[in-house]
C-alpha cells in the first residue's frame, strides 16, 4: 500500500516537469519572436519617411490636442504595437502641430496644407485658436489650404473655417450647437440611498459641489456660466465670420431659424451649409480626390493624391532626442497640465512634488535666466498648489523672473500656482479665476443602518474613530469650516499681495466665480493676453536677454525609455475612409458618451488627495468642448 503514494507522486512530479518546461520553452519562443520582430523594424527602411515635391501636408490628427502627453507604459505600448492595437486615448502635442505648420510653410516641397479635421478629439478653444492663427500664417507663403470633411462638428468646424476652400459631403452636415454646461446631479439619488453629503466652502459662485447637495443649477451658477459661455461663443463665432466673410447674424440659434432655412434647403443640412456659407463646395469623396489629384498628382500608389501625414512630415522636422545648445541662455518652461494632486504624479496630471520638482530644477540650473509655467488646469489640492508656489516664489528670490502662461484654463488651483508670477498671461479664451475653496465628504450611517449595520465604541477624544460609517459631530463640521474659512483668506490675501489689490477688492471678483481671460484682464486677475510665445518673450525682456534659447523642463526618460518612446511612434497613412460605428459614437451624443461623462466626473473627485481635504478645484472649467 505504500508503494502506491510513491508511484502516484513520481507521476505527478514527472508531469510538473513536463508542464513547467513547456511554459519555459513557450514563454521563450514568444521573447524571441519578439526580439525578431524588433530586429526587423530596427533594420527595415521600408518605413523611412521622405518628403516628395509638390507634395499636400495632410494634418490629419488624432486625438486630444493637448500641451503635454500623459506618461505611457513603455511596455504597454510595445504591446500595442506588437498587437496592432489602437492607442485608447490618443494625444497631439500642440507644440508638434505650430511645429509642422511652421516648417511646412517655408518647406518648398509642400505644395499646399490639408485639414482634415475628423478624428480630432477634445481640445479647448484656445489650443484651437492657436492651430488656426498658426494656418493663418501658412497662408501668407501664397500656399493653398483646403479643408474636407464628410462631416463637421463644430470644434472641427473651427479649424477647417481657415482654409480657403472647404468641401464637405453632400450627405454631411455641419453641427455649431454652442456651447452649454450641464452637468448630472445626485442628490435625490443620494437621498435615497442615505448618503449624508458634508460640504464646507467659502464663495457664492463655487459650484463644484452643487451636483452632490442639488438637483439643479443654482441661480448663481447658472449666472457665472452663462457670462463665461457667451463670451466664448461670441468669440467662436467672431473668429469663424472673420475667417469665412460671414455676417454674425448669419449664425443660427434657434431651432426655429434652424428649422426655417433647413426646410428651404429640401431638408438637407449640406445644402443648409452650403447656403449659409459655412462650406463652399459638396464634393463626394471620389470627387475630392480626383481634384486633389488635379492639384498635386497622384501619390506613389497611385490610389489616392500626393501627400504626405502629419505624423510621418513631423519625423522629418523634429529630431527623435532633443538637442540642447549647454553655451546658451535659456528661458525654462515648465508645463503644468491637469488636475493638481498631492505628491508625485506622472505626465499629464500635475504633482505638487513633482511639479516642484522641475520649478526647482529651472532654479538650480545657471543657463535659466527667467521661467515659464505654462498652466493648463482645473485646479484640485490646495495644499499641493501651495507647495508649487512656494518654488515660483524661490524662483523669484533668485533672480529668476517668472511668467505664468495661461492655456485652456487655469481656475481654483491654478490660479493659485500662478498668483505669484512677475506676469500673468493668459488667451481671451482661456477659463480663468474661481478663486475659492471647498471641502466635501460623504457619510453612510443612515445607509448602513436601514441594512442593520451600526458603529458603536469608545475612545479617547473627539476624533478617535471618525470616519464615513459614523455621523459627522458638529464641532468636527465647526473645525473643518474654520478651516476652509482661513484657506480662502489665504487664497484673497495672496491674490491681493501679488495682484496689487486689497482683500475686498479680490473678494468681489472671487466667490468661486469663473471669467475668461479676456474679463480677467479687465478685473485686473491677468497683466496680458498672448500665447506661450509672447510670454516667452515676456520673461525674456524680464531677464533682459538679447539672446536665448527656450528649453522645456520635463521629467528625464532614461535611454531605454526614450529608445522605445521613438522607436514605437507610429506613423498614420491618410486615407479618408468611412468612420466606423465607434468612431462615429465618439464624435455625436450618445449613451456612452453620457456615461463616460458619469464616469469622469466621479474620477474627477475621486482622484482628489489633499491631505487636509481642502480643494481649490473648478469642475465647471472642463465642460464646453
Amino acid at each position: 500500500m505504500s508503494e502506491k503514494p510513491s508511484v502516484i507522486k513520481r507521476i505527478f512530479k514527472k508531469l510538473w516537469v513536463i508542464l513547467n518546461t513547456s511554459r519555459k520553452i513557450f514563454l521563450n519562443l514568444i521573447f524571441f519572436a519578439f526580439i525578431i520582430i524588433l530586429f526587423n523594424v530596427l533594420t527595415d527602411d521600408s518605413d523611412k519617411v521622405s518628403v516628395p515635391s509638390d507634395v499636400a501636408l495632410v494634418l490629419n490628427l488624432k486625438g486630444d490636442i493637448v500641451e503635454q502627453k500623459r506618461e505611457i507604459d513603455p511596455t504597454a505600448q510595445i504591446m500595442q504595437e506588437v498587437l496592432g492595437a489602437e492607442e485608447e486615448a490618443p494625444e497631439v502635442l500642440l507644440s508638434d502641430v505650430l511645429l509642422v505648420i511652421e516648417n511646412a510653410k517655408n518647406d518648398d516641397r509642400v505644395k499646399s496644407l490639408v485639414i482634415y479635421p475628423q478624428t480630432i478629439g477634445r481640445s479647448g478653444l484656445h489650443h484651437l485658436q492657436v492651430i488656426g492663427q498658426a494656418i493663418a500664417d501658412f497662408k501668407e507663403s501664397g500656399k493653398e489650404v483646403i479643408a474636407f470633411g464628410d462631416y463637421f462638428s463644430q470644434y472641427q468646424y473651427y479649424l477647417a473655417s481657415y482654409a480657403d476652400h472647404v468641401w464637405m459631403n453632400p450627405e454631411g452636415a455641419v453641427l455649431l450647437e454652442g456651447f452649454g454646461r450641464y452637468p448630472t446631479y445626485f442628490k435625490s439619488a443620494l437621498d435615497k440611498l442615505e448618503v449624508t453629503q458634508h460640504v464646507f466652502k467659502v464663495g457664492t459662485y463655487k459650484s463644484a459641489v452643487e451636483p452632490y447637495t442639488r438637483d439643479d443649477m443654482s441661480d448663481a451658477a447658472k449666472e457665472a456660466n452663462k457670462a463665461w459661455l457667451d463670451q466664448l461663443w461670441y468669440n467662436f463665432k467672431v473668429d469663424i465670420a472673420n475667417n469665412r466673410g460671414m455676417d454674425m447674424a448669419s449664425f443660427d440659434e434657434s431651432a426655429a431659424q434652424v428649422y426655417a432655412k433647413l426646410q428651404q434647403a429640401g431638408g438637407s443640412f449640406a445644402d443648409y451649409a452650403l447656403n449659409l456659407g459655412l462650406v463652399d463646395d459638396l464634393k463626394n469623396r471620389e470627387q475630392i480626390r480626383t481634384t486633389m489629384i488635379d492639384k498635386v498628382g497622384k501619390g506613389d500608389n497611385h490610389h489616392s493624391f500626393n501627400q504626405i501625414g502629419f505624423k510621418d512630415y513631423l519625423k522629418t522636422v523634429k529630431p527623435p532626442i532633443p538637442v540642447v545648445n549647454p553655451m546658451t541662455d535659456k528661458v525654462a518652461v515648465v508645463v503644468a497640465k491637469g488636475t493638481i494632486l498631492n505628491g508625485t504624479q506622472k505626465a499629464g496630471t500635475i504633482g505638487g512634488d513633482s511639479t516642484a520638482k522641475l520649478l526647482r530644477k529651472a532654479r538650480l540650473d545657471d543657463k535659466v535666466k527667467a521661467v515659464v509655467l505654462r498652466v493648463d488646469s482645473p485646479g484640485g489640492s490646495a495644499y499641493a498648489s501651495e507647495i508649487i508656489r512656494q518654488e515660483v516664489e524661490l524662483l523669484k528670490a533668485a533672480g529668476k523672473p517668472v511668467v505664468a502662461s495661461m492655456a485652456n484654463y487655469a481656475a481654483s488651483g491654478g490660479y493659485w500656482i500662478s498668483a505669484s508670477a512677475n506676469e500673468i498671461w493668459a488667451s481671451p479664451n482661456t477659463i480663468t479665476g474661481s478663486i475659492g475653496i471647498f471641502g466635501m465628504f460623504m457619510t453612510i450611517e443612515k445607509a448602513l443602518d436601514k441594512i442593520g449595520i451600526h458603529t458603536d465604541g469608545v475612545g479617547t477624544t473627539d476624533f478617535a474613530g471618525f470616519g464615513i460609517s459614523r455621523p459627522l459631530p458638529e464641532n468636527i463640521g465647526n473645525i473643518i469650516q474654520l478651516s476652509i474659512e482661513r484657506g480662502y483668506n489665504e487664497f484673497i490675501t495672496l491674490v491681493a499681495e501679488n495682484r496689487n489689490m486689497t482683500l475686498e477688492q479680490v473678494d468681489a471678483i472671487a466667490q468661486g466665480r469663473v471669467w475668461t481671460g479676456a474679463k480677467a484682464q479687465e478685473l485686473g486677475l491677468v497683466d496680458k493676453l498672448g500665447d506661450l510665445n509672447d510670454a516667452v518673450n515676456a520673461a525674456a525682456d524680464l531677464a533682459g536677454l538679447k539672446s536665448y534659447d527656450t528649453l522645456v523642463i520635463e521629467k528625464e526618460l532614461s535611454a531605454k525609455e526614450l529608445f522605445l518612446r521613438n522607436l514605437f511612434e507610429t506613423a498614420s497613412i491618410f486615407m479618408p475612409e468611412q468612420q466606423s460605428a465607434i468612431e462615429q459614437a465618439a464624435n455625436n451624443p450618445s449613451l456612452k458618451q453620457h456615461i463616460l461623462k458619469l464616469i469622469n466626473e466621479y474620477e474627477q473627485i475621486n482622484q482628489l488627495n489633499d491631505p487636509k481635504g481642502i480643494y481649490s478645484f473648478c469642475l465647471t472649467c472642463d465642460a464646453q468642448f
